[in-house]
């Protein structure tokens, strides 16, 4: 676990939020004459916690709330929206103040952990801008989540991209990056994080699972009976919080096991997260 000990959630949440707003701000701000948006937490059943956007005309922007309970009124009011009902048409031109309101409504209104744990038609044109077509050098092909074929990257860079590439692969787009080059990924109940080593040789796949733990020493025990019993996954106590991780041996690089290493890390995080959380008195990163 040494290598994630300067890992800071906080501010890859902070971040990634700063990142969405500004992307929203982009989006909004191009919107056609009777689009529509909607973003959508994951709680709340057929009907969750949901912003939806519309342009009536071109030129403006009308945004709405729905989905939010009665204690959610105060919160709405500060977050940005008018006192009477969270509805209000904006021009275009202020679609970053727009964009603003809505992040604050969604993080701290409705308490969404992060912006991959928001549902809408197009999550990931909305996390992060599409990227430039990459040319790909000699011996660098597009992997496949079965592939067994090595590979051999040259450096770290050649490293992330094969990386970038499969996590597209298995999940349908393309993961969101962080100010470390860490690949974000929501699975579960959980963010699963994956970190390529500066020297090319190893891939880190962790993921924060308990919050706001009680007791260290509670807590160490714990964990040293579970790295007992784990067959693969790592478990450790990083200030006052639990990580479990996985290491992929990069050198050279076969995506099958990454695609193994992910997929193992997810179903232990997803599986034991809350029981984890409850047993230590903390909290999970998103509960449903």
């Amino acid at each position: 676990m040494g290598d994630i000990d300067d890992f800071d959630l906080d501010r890859t949440i902070d971040e990634g939020w700063q990142q969405f707003g500004v992307r929203l701000g982009e989006v909004l701000s191009v919107m056609d004459d009777g689009a529509e948006l909607t973003l959508s937490t994951l709680e709340g059943g057929a009907a969750p916690p949901r912003v939806v956007f519309r342009s009536p005309e071109l030129g403006t922007i009308r945004a709405e709330v729905l989905g939010f309970g009665p204690e959610d009124r105060d919160g709405l009011t500060a977050a940005g929206w008018p006192a009477s009902q969270p509805v209000a048409t904006w021009s275009q031109d202020l679609s970053d103040d727009l964009a603003g309101v809505v992040v604050r409504t969604l993080r701290d209104v409705f308490g969404v952990t992060h912006p991959v744990f928001l549902s809408t038609d197009d999550l990931a044109g909305l996390l992060e801008p599409p990227a430039p077509q990459e040319e790909w050098s000699a011996g660098v092909a597009p992997v496949d989540p079965t592939d067994t074929v090595a590979v051999l990257a040259r450096d770290k860079d050649e490293l992330d991209r094969l990386v970038a590439r499969q996590l597209t692969k298995m999940f349908g787009h393309e993961p969101v990056r962080d100010s470390d080059g860490d690949h974000t990924i929501r699975v579960g109940s959980t963010m699963v994080f994956v970190r390529v080593a500066p020297d090319a040789r190893e891939i880190t796949v962790f993921s924060a699972l308990v919050h706001d733990v009680s007791g260290r020493s509670r807590a160490t025990e714990v964990l040293n009976d579970l790295n007992a019993e784990s067959r693969w996954v790592r478990f450790a106590l990083l200030r006052d919080r639990v990580f479990g991780s996985m290491s992929v041996l990069a050198r050279p690089f076969v995506p099958a096991h990454l695609h193994q290493a992910v997929t193992e890390l997810a179903q232990v995080a997803d599986g034991i997260d809350e029981n984890l959380a409850d047993t230590l008195r903390g909290r999970t990163t998103f509960s449903a």
